[in-house]
């Protein structure tokens, strides 16, 4: 098992997860996971929204989800050591250590001010952040890095699979910044399932989940902390394998993975509405307002073990209807 430690890149080796490496390599599931993105997208933009609907729904889906002044939104904080500094679609965060900090995503242009403006809010030194993790190599995800690297000087990791989707995006138009080039960071530190970083509190330990991108992450080990109790927390959260019949048995082993993380408490997004009907129990700013309004002795509302449970739950469920539909397509095919 590898271990990644603080302001160091020194590692232990450690057996990497079966199968991952020929399915990262497989370029006929990388181009249809990469095809389903892009309709995934498109299908958020076309939505149709109300006015009544939560704030994370409107600024992720329909087509105020691409005006730049819905995402500009104020820092908050969630626990005495995280807060969200993003803005509305896709979240960023900050978890504080006293031996330096952590940042989860660096969302993308025109937003990177803000993020950086935010930080300064929050009272978080710059160059105290010393990590900035990458869930995926989509941009949205990974757009601000090569600021967000040059602002604090923090190292950046993301698995060696999607650091060659991020290097890929340099000079390509981002779409949400006037098609500007694409700025990326220098490629930095890889990490691979089952690798920890340790600073400060935390013991966060890596796993990946192939299928929206090839070294799609999620983060577990995340410890939270409310006045004088402490939760267990994740971030991001898995998800269903690329298109395909290889691409469904990846999914559920992907799920298989995410369901054997136990005495998960808090469920730390990645972005603020999850499709197709938001995420159980209420998004983020859904969440913040409650938190907003909280008094003395209530709980926090981003603990909630139950919800967490039951997406964990269904999404292995709906991994496995997905996987025996793309058999049943295989049988077909092979009986042709």
């Amino acid at each position: 098992m590898r271990k990644i430690w603080m302001l160091t890149a020194t590692c232990v080796m450690a057996a990497g997860f079966a199968g991952h490496a020929a399915f990262a390599q497989n370029a006929e599931a990388e181009a249809a996971a990469a095809r389903a993105s892009a309709a995934a997208a498109a299908a958020r933009g076309n939505a149709k929204v109300s006015p009544n609907d939560p704030l994370e729904k409107i600024c992720r889906i329909g087509p105020r989800s691409r005006e730049v002044e819905i995402q500009k939104l104020e820092p908050f904080k969630v626990f005495d050591n995280l807060y969200h500094v993003g803005p509305c679609y896709v979240s960023s965060w900050i978890l504080t250590t006293p031996q330096g900090d952590i940042m989860f995503d660096t969302a993308q242009e025109p937003f990177v001010d803000m993020i950086q403006a935010n930080i300064r809010k929050i009272g978080v030194d710059p160059h105290d952040i010393k990590y900035i993790i990458i869930n995926h190599g989509h941009i949205d995800h990974f757009g601000g890095a090569k600021r967000m690297q040059e602002f604090t000087g923090a190292r950046v990791l993301a698995t060696p699979e999607d650091w060659k989707m991020i290097e890929a995006f340099a000079g390509k138009p981002n779409n949400r910044d006037g098609n500007k080039p694409t700025e990326v960071p220098k490629h930095d530190m890889d990490v691979r399932e089952g690798d920890h970083l340790d600073i400060g509190d935390q013991h966060l330990i890596f796993h990946t989940a192939p299928g929206h991108t090839p070294g799609n992450l999620f983060v577990e080990g995340l410890a939270l902390h409310d006045g004088g109790q402490t939760w267990r927390g994740i971030w991001g959260g898995g998800g269903l394998g690329a298109p395909g019949l290889a691409g469904a048995e990846q999914g559920v082993k992907n799920a298989e993975k995410l369901n054997a993380v136990k005495g998960i408490q808090v469920y730390i997004q990645t972005h603020a509405w999850e499709d197709p009907n938001g995420a159980l129990g209420g998004g983020i700013h859904e969440r913040e307002k409650k938190l907003a309004n909280r008094k003395p002795g209530d709980p926090n509302p981003f603990v909630d073990p139950a919800n967490w449970e039951l997406r964990a739950k269904r999404q292995l469920e709906r991994a496995k209807q997905v996987l025996a539909q793309e058999q049943a397509k295989a049988g077909a095919t092979g009986a042709n």
